[in-house]
């Protein structure tokens, strides 16, 4: 047999493994994007949520509120990262993303077709909290399921890249919200956008996740041995991975939950945030707004694998460091530009750039997680240190940056929040030993 019949059979066999683990990225990516769209719209329509649903004096304080109730989402991750998390270490994956994929469908109907305050009174506030709750406990699942996932199916040198999709989904889903925004801001009256416009991209999304459980529906399961869902094993053991991330793993947790700070703050001001600051700080129209959140993440999702692949090949640890300190030293100078010239293309054009330091100081942070942790615990662990991360610094980054505005009565404040997360994340790097290229437990 000479060697041509002998590479053949080897060609065809590795064609086949790419194309299966395309597929695979491709279900997963489009899956996590719909959720993360259902969570995040919100945020795109938080200044008529605010008038809506909570009647308070003055429109700052309506936005505090509106961007509040954002925030109540991210109360609950960690619980749904303990919970779905569990569920993912001993079920499967698959099982566990079809499941946060129903509970972010009904958060969504929640809030499409929940009465406003002015017709139901204190009872609309409260269905809006109850949606976001829901939404938020599903996204915490989500996310380590759904990276543990990607990574798995990854092999040493290409982790990063793989794991650079679960943001490349995060910022795709933004520009389908903020491309749904601008087409009803665009399109439709001020009247008729806050009668029922701003209700649309829930129902949008609400709707396409049928969609995605079908498509998850034919992904490989990676978790070694599953249980069986219809098993009457106890299942006192899904407290055990929580047992091992407190005890042999707590090196690992206080130093994710500390780089996450920098990366998630970065993400919620600089995608989120800066659409409402535009219309409500600068007193920019809506639809500028919403193409600055669309510039953002065009620019993010397109530098996230670059992200990844250099995370592969120089570390994970060395490109978060170098994108952190550069995003500390533009950052109050780019809010001071954008203040000093709130134009559409000055806005456009320092957003565009803070989208391309985010991506390379989130990517590497969002893929390194789940490799400090073994594959029994992983998407427990990747989780609980993701979603307290993410909840206090990243969900709550848009109030602390209006409350901030308030207190200070400077509208640069935002920026002081992003240099203080960032400074604070840089801390924990010398606790983390460098799991780019090694093996995954």
């Amino acid at each position: 047999m000479n060697a041509t019949s002998i590479q053949a059979p080897a060609a065809a066999a590795a064609a086949s493994t790419r194309r299966s683990r395309a597929k695979a990225i491709f279900a997963i990516t489009l899956g996590n994007g719909l959720e993360f769209f259902d969570f995040t719209v919100y945020s795109f329509f938080a200044s008529i949520i605010g008038s809506l649903y909570f009647p308070v004096h003055g429109s700052l304080n309506q936005l505090m509120l509106a961007v509040g109730s954002f925030g109540v989402g991210f109360v609950v991750r960690p619980l749904g990262g303990v919970v779905i998390g569990a569920f993912a270490d001993r079920v499967g994956r698959k099982a566990a993303m079809t499941l946060t994929l129903w509970l972010m469908a009904l958060g969504s109907a929640l809030i499409a077709f929940a009465p406003t305050y002015q017709q139901i009174g204190f009872a609309a506030p409260v269905l809006i909290l109850l949606a976001r709750l829901v939404q938020g406990f599903a996204v915490g699942g989500e996310v380590g399921a759904s990276t543990s996932l990607l990574l798995e199916y990854a092999d040493d040198r290409s982790r990063g890249f793989y794991g650079s999709w679960q943001f490349v989904s995060q910022g795709l889903n933004t520009v389908c919200g903020a491309l749904i925004g601008v087409a009803l801001s665009t399109t439709l009256s001020q009247a008729a956008l806050e009668s029922w416009g701003w209700r649309v991209p829930f129902v949008i999304g609400m709707l396409v996740v049928p969609v995605g459980v079908y498509i998850r529906r034919h992904l490989d399961e990676t978790l070694a041995h599953p249980v069986p869902m219809e098993s009457t094993e106890p299942v006192a053991d899904m407290a055990r991975p929580l047992r091992e991330i407190f005890g042999r793993h707590r090196t690992a947790l206080v130093a994710g939950v500390v780089t996450t700070i920098g990366g998630t703050a970065a993400n919620y001001i600089v995608l989120f945030y800066m659409s409402t600051y535009a219309i409500k700080i600068l007193g920019l129209p809506m639809s500028v707004g919403m193409s600055a959140a669309l510039v953002a993440a065009l620019v993010t999702a397109a530098c996230s694998p670059l992200a990844g692949m250099l995370s592969d090949r120089v570390g994970r640890k060395w490109v978060m460091g170098v994108s952190r300190v550069a995003l500390i030293a533009v950052i109050y100078p780019a809010f001071a530009i954008i203040h000093a010239m709130p134009t559409v293309a000055t806005v456009l054009a320092v957003v565009a750039m803070l989208g391309a330091i985010v991506a390379f100081t989130a990517v590497p942070n969002i893929v390194m997680l789940p490799e400090l942790f073994p594959q029994s615990i992983r998407v427990t662990g990747m989780s609980v240190v993701y979603c307290v991360g993410v909840s206090i610094f990243g969900g709550f980054a848009q109030f602390f940056a209006t409350w901030l505005i308030k207190l200070l009565d400077n509208p640069l404040a935002p920026a002081w929040y992003l240099i203080g997360c960032g400074a604070v994340s840089l801390l924990a790097l010398p606790l983390i030993r460098e799991p780019a290229g090694r093996p995954l437990d």
